[in-house]
């Protein structure tokens, strides 16, 4: 693989990143705000811990079963056409979610856009990995992450400020109208992105599918994967009630402990993503998935707590859980070979989605709301939690050990190989 030696995105390559970054926060937001919904979702729509935890996990099982089927056409069609497909069914079904009248209704349309949406973020990953050489992936991922901070500064609180004034359905619709705008930029300004279709390629888009699900070094991707998904799949459905409930903090506290969060992970993504490609995306991970692991030991067994404490610990938590999203997102576009790009993320995210559905019904069986709307045996999830991350070290370890062999192959002997 090329080493690429400038230090300066294009003016076009930075419009690509903006804008890739503001579709997964339209994306990362239709999922996140359900989380500081839920105890809203709990009380209007009557519902128990585990019907809201089947809420969440119907959007990612859904997901899943879309990037199944259709990882075998990933690399079939130019991605520009192939994002703005999947955009428009994701636009349509956060409407359906912001027009439900009922539970079961809301249950459907969160069927109908994880669809969609679950399909979006393995897209643009492919196209980073097109447009971007290795060495430079982590900067990439760091702003496109930043979309998670986002949220968080300006998505969340504004969701439960709608949410408040008006009704829950109200963050889906403003969720609407923000993608509304980036599927117009797409149409206009994305140029075709197609080099990948000038590739061989052989057998239709089952054998490729088979083809891809059968190689050992991508199998050990989707293993890493399964269990990457697991942390925040299980603490962030019931974040919220554990936290007013159990923290003592109050509703009117929520926008200020999720912008202050926000905020900072504005500061830290970016920075997050040159450390990776400086001094490895590996050491990065190792890192992040620590500090993931000594906050959320800390955070799961705490009782009612001053909120600036709470504010310090959950920036903490994360600080190692986006270090451990940026270095592993970076680290895994290198896995597949160009031909399979596509196949390859679309898999990669149905494996993650899967993984995070069936980690959110578990939670949902772990914790349990009392009378008093009190979450109990909380810590016993953050136990789970933090035996996944740790199993996940070992197994990135091998990915991180594959890309490198694989890097050192394609550079000539006596050039500089990039940090992974």
């Amino acid at each position: 693989m090329s080493e690429q030696t400038k230090n300066t995105f294009t003016g076009y390559e930075k419009f690509i990143i903006a804008l890739l970054a503001t579709l997964q926060f339209t994306v990362v937001l239709d999922f996140m705000v359900l989380s500081p919904l839920g105890y809203i979702l709990l009380d209007k729509l009557s519902i128990s811990t585990s019907q809201f935890g089947l809420v969440v996990s119907a959007y990612a099982f859904s997901a899943g079963a879309a990037g199944l089927l259709t990882a075998g056409f990933a690399d079939k069609f130019d991605r520009k056409k192939l994002l703005l497909f999947f955009y428009t069914g994701f636009v349509i079904g956060t409407f359906l979610c912001g027009i439900a009248p009922t539970y079961h209704f809301l249950l459907m349309a969160r069927i109908f856009t994880g669809i969609f949406g679950g399909v979006i973020g393995s897209i643009s990953f492919a196209i980073i990995t097109d447009l971007f050489e290795i060495n430079v992936r982590g900067r990439v991922m760091g702003f496109v992450q930043m979309a998670f901070a986002s949220s968080q500064v300006l998505g969340i609180p504004i969701g439960l400020y709608l949410a408040k004034e008006f009704s829950w359905h109200a963050p889906f619709l403003m969720i609407v109208a923000v993608s509304l705008i980036v599927g117009v930029l797409i149409v206009m300004y994305v140029k075709p992105i197609d080099s990948h279709l000038k590739l061989p390629s052989k057998g239709n888009a089952f054998q490729h599918l088979g083809k891809t699900l059968s190689r050992p070094e991508y199998l050990q991707g989707f293993a890493a994967t399964t269990l990457l998904a697991t942390g925040g799949f299980m603490l962030m459905p019931f974040g919220t009630a554990y936290g007013v409930n159990n923290l003592g903090i109050r509703e009117a506290q929520l926008p200020t402990l999720y912008m202050i969060t926000g905020i900072c992970m504005l500061v830290f993504s970016p920075l997050i993503g040159k450390l990776s490609d400086k001094i490895g995306k590996y050491k990065i991970f190792i890192i992040g998935s620590l500090i993931t692991c000594a906050m959320t030991l800390i955070y799961c067994n705490l009782s009612v707590t001053p909120l600036w404490i709470i504010i310090i610990l959950n920036v903490l938590l994360f600080v190692g859980i986006t270090g451990r999203m940026i270095s592993a997102s970076a680290l895994m576009t290198a896995v597949p070979e160009p031909q399979d790009r596509g196949a390859f993320m679309g898999i990669n995210s149905s494996v993650q989605q899967i993984a995070g559905g069936i980690a959110s019904l578990i939670a949902g069986h772990i914790v349990s709301e009392t009378s008093t709307g009190y979450i109990e045996n909380y810590p016993m999830l953050g136990n789970v939690v933090v035996f996944a991350v740790l199993v996940t070290i070992l197994l990135m370890y091998r990915i991180h050990r594959y890309v490198t062999d694989k890097q050192a192959a394609a550079v000539p002997a006596g050039a500089p190989s990039a940090s992974v």
